[in-house]
């Protein structure tokens, strides 16, 4: 099984508490959840990493910032970007416009920056709850084709993000999964627990 792979986790954590009302689900799931996808990113990555949590409304943002003092930097035996460990939280569907013109103010454009191949994403969609303005490590390199729904697994990742815009109160994550030191994914495990207590993950490639 890949080293990365929680599937057999979140089930083990879900058996345990699924009696419980969704309310009380997504409580202890916000107590459990953090500590495993820390836990599962440190042992993925040779980096010192520097957790720390940014909220903003209703979803948080895992958050590695590197390191912050020489020693750190002296140790470190490569170089590594700031970037997201998880974006988790519960939907709360937005009806105003999204801050399109921040987005194209984030780094530089888009297609000089990444390519032709690559949009600034949201790791939680402005339509359920994400933001860009005060929230930039919100955004990241993301596949087009997966971004905009155009390939047969961005229709699902589409779809998931249309869930939880249909059901305010969701729980739901984006997990990136690195295969190198920058703040571009490889994969994105999304997750949504549905109404029915079921825990809904995809695994995206994102190369």
């Amino acid at each position: 099984m890949d080293k990365f792979n929680l599937n057999s986790e979140y089930e083990t954590i879900l058996s345990q508490i699924k009696v419980l009302e969704y309310d009380e689900i997504i409580s202890k799931l916000f107590d459990t959840l953090p500590v495993l996808w820390t836990r599962s990113y440190n042992n993925l990555s040779p980096r010192i990493s520097n957790i720390c949590v940014v909220s903003h409304d209703s979803f948080h943002y895992i958050f590695d910032i590197g390191p912050i003092d020489e020693d750190d930097f002296a140790n470190s035996p490569i170089y590594y970007e700031p970037r997201i460990v998880t974006a988790y939280g519960i939907s709360k569907p937005q009806k105003s416009k999204r801050d399109d013109d921040r987005l194209r103010g984030w780094i530089g454009k888009t297609e000089e920056v990444f390519g032709k191949l690559w949009d600034k994403g949201h790791f939680i969609a402005h339509s359920i709850g994400g933001a860009v303005d005060r929230n930039e490590l919100n955004i990241f390199p993301q596949k087009r084709t997966l971004n905009r729904g155009w390939s047969p697994q961005g229709k699902i990742y589409r779809k998931m993000e249309r869930y939880c815009f249909d059901n305010d109160g969701i729980f739901c994550f984006n997990r990136p999964i690195y295969f190198d030191e920058t703040f571009r994914p490889s994969l994105l495990e999304f997750g949504v627990l549905k109404r029915d207590k079921n825990l809904w993950v995809e695994l995206f490639d994102n190369r």
